[in-house]
């Protein structure tokens, strides 16, 4: 009887570490393997109209096809927002539905929605409003904005670029018998209303990120890594509009936070989950704290089932979610985007024990003793 044999080309030793605790077998590329621990592009490739791979039935991957569904910013966004007009339509009178079905701040994708987020904008014209790249991460090309000239200037300049690009013949290709590159497509972005009343520690601003594991959606199958934790930023927070341009005020990223001076690289700025509840329940009750988790709860399973409709479930597939929530002053949690591929690297010995626990509890669910036992007699 075979070994279980695992292939990976994400080289991060909390995944590599697990594997080899169970005693299974690094396969090369050219060999044969049962389980694959893959990055996102491996699975788009894998999974394209191009690819003749077909996942046999004793094969596991750690990415539905069209994950991209939730973890877009733009299609999480348009998924939910048909999730929400669904419910409507049906006056679904649950206690409480309403207040939790907006639990996704209010969001346009940008240039497709601009006329749209004007309206919006001169309905409330002393908004904050952020700006984030769809297809981006760690905190790249976001921005703050409150005047709508800046969107215009955004907006005019990316279709001048985009403009130029499509028409404009390059000099250096000209006679040389290289066929003229056009440019790639415009950029989007996601604008969205800032919580500007965020829920603050030690004057600080603060985020959650949380570990969903899905294993099927139809039916919805997940469960809640109850080791999450918050990432603070290193400056206290500043609603004024002279640090509207410091991240370091606005954005938990910890590639944008470790390059602050206040940075400590011992606890990384953050704390745990219980730490969290803990802090809730002794300043505004355990009542509240309860309320606030149950809220958090509810706002990961609608999401999952806003998008469940348009999910390809294969049974060969899970996906480890990483979500990320913000929770305003009156304990509201809100949902601000959802990862594909949340972070493994470590940065304190904490966080090693917890995302090695996390690869841990993950391969303990989708492979458990019976299933890995199943594997292995199949290949005999």
């Amino acid at each position: 009887m075979s070994r279980i044999t695992y292939f990976t080309d994400m080289e991060k030793s909390v995944v590599t570490a697990n594997f080899v605790k169970r005693g299974w077998t690094s396969a090369t590329s050219d060999e044969d393997w049962n389980f694959y621990w893959a990055n996102t592009q491996t699975c788009r490739s894998l999974f394209s109209a191009e690819s003749s791979y077909r996942l046999g039935d004793y094969q596991l991957i750690n990415h539905f096809p069209n994950h991209y569904e939730l973890t877009r910013k733009d299609l999480m966004v348009k998924n939910i927002k048909r999730y929400k007009r669904e419910q409507d339509k049906e006056r679904e009178t649950r206690e409480r539905s309403q207040f939790n079905l907006e639990f996704v701040p209010v969001t346009f994708v940008l240039p497709a929605d601009y006329n749209l987020f004007a309206e919006e904008y001169r309905r409330c014209p002393t908004c904050t409003w952020i700006m984030k790249p769809c297809g981006r991460s760690q905190g790249s090309g976001i921005f703050l904005v409150t005047k709508l000239s800046r969107i215009k200037k955004w907006s005019n300049e990316g279709n001048s670029a985009s403009t130029y690009g499509r028409h404009a013949v390059q000099a250096s290709s000209v006679g040389s018998g290289n066929p003229q590159q056009p440019a790639p497509p415009r950029e989007s972005y996601v604008i969205s209303k800032y919580i500007e009343s965020p829920l603050l520690i030690g004057g600080k601003k603060f985020d959650l990120r949380l570990y969903v594991l899905v294993t099927s959606f139809r039916p919805i199958r997940a469960y809640l890594f109850r080791r999450g934790f918050c990432r603070f930023c290193s400056a206290k927070y500043d609603r004024s509009t002279h640090q509207m341009d410091n991240m370091l005020v606005h954005l938990t990223n910890v590639a944008i936070q470790k390059q602050g001076d206040d940075y400590n690289p011992h606890h990384g700025g953050k704390w745990s989950v219980e730490d969290l509840l803990f802090y809730v329940a002794s300043h505004r009750g355990s009542d509240a704290a309860e309320l606030l988790w149950q809220e958090i709860c509810w706002v990961i399973g609608h999401s999952l089932k806003a998008v469940a409709p348009m999910m390809l479930s294969d049974p060969h597939c899970f996906e480890c979610y990483g979500y990320d929530i913000i929770i305003d002053a009156n304990l509201k949690p809100w949902l601000i985007e959802v990862n594909a591929s949340p972070s493994l690297s470590t940065t304190t010995n904490t966080d090693h024990f917890l995302k090695l626990s996390l690869i841990d509890a993950i391969l303990n669910v989708v492979l458990p003793p019976a299933v890995v036992i199943g594997l292995l007699y199949n290949e005999r």
